[in-house]
């Protein structure tokens, strides 16, 4: 596995998901759960794609139940996308890559588009 997306635990969590300026995409996975097997390529293929728009993840929830426990995560590969620290998007099970892609353009767009103001 490459090191594009960032392995995190519970004591980079707050810096990194917390307290980053720009959306974070959270893959809950385990190494030994299959369909997180096959997401897993994507995910580090998304972490390139997307270098300095969103920050891409990886929770290994055998290694961080408390995590997963917080985010109410109960099947596994989970991909939760946050902004501003809070989850926004929910995506379970193994999902085609173009799907994600969707997802996380449509939440780059709508961030980038001005706050509709009433007169």
């Amino acid at each position: 596995m490459s090191d594009k997306a960032i392995h995190l635990g519970s004591e980079s969590w707050e810096r990194e998901v917390v307290g980053a300026k720009g959306p974070v995409l959270v893959d809950f996975w385990a190494p030994w759960c299959a369909p997180c097997r096959m997401v897993g390529p994507v995910i580090e293929e998304l972490a390139g794609t997307y270098a300095g728009r969103v920050t891409v993840g990886k929770v290994n929830v055998d290694e961080n139940p408390e995590l997963a426990e917080r985010y109410g995560i109960q099947s596994i590969p989970t991909l939760l996308l946050f902004a501003n620290g809070q989850p926004v998007a929910r995506q379970i099970g193994a999902v085609p890559k173009d799907r994600l892609v969707q997802a996380l353009d449509a939440h780059l767009a709508g961030a980038a588009a001005p706050t509709p103001t009433r007169a």
